[in-house]
């Protein structure tokens, strides 16, 4: 029998389905970064991408991936050492694919049936 989703997990799991792209994308800057082959075009363009990414997973209520890549952006835009960043990113990007996993894991579970409870009945 086939699963049936809400419209709301069709258009997660729609957008869901073409984040793994952008997340190995995301992988590739972050160890860039780590051997200091990153430019500021680059840099720049991640945290368009990052902003983007937290905006959009807002927008579809996946709350915990919006706040982890808006975490990511930040780290990038503030200033401090570079190894700082690389573990802070790296770190991030970990949370951020357990947290995809988890909001691909909800996407595509079952909505939960509405059950009537009905009234409770003295003996």
């Amino acid at each position: 029998m086939a699963v049936k989703l809400t419209p709301k997990q069709q258009t997660q799991l729609a957008w869901l389905e073409g984040l793994q792209p952008k997340m190995d994308r995301l992988a590739s800057v972050v160890e860039q970064l780590a051997a200091q082959k990153a430019d500021d075009v680059l840099l720049r363009s991640t945290q368009r991408l990052l902003g983007e990414l937290k905006s959009q997973a807002s927008g579809l209520g996946i709350t915990a991936l919006s706040e982890n890549f808006g975490y990511m952006e930040m780290l990038l835009r503030r200033g401090g050492g570079h190894q700082m960043k690389v573990r802070g990113l790296r770190e991030l990007l970990v949370g951020a694919k357990t947290n995809y996993e988890g909001a691909l894991r909800s996407a595509t579970a079952p909505p939960p049936e509405d059950t009537d409870v009905g009234e409770a009945t003295s003996p």
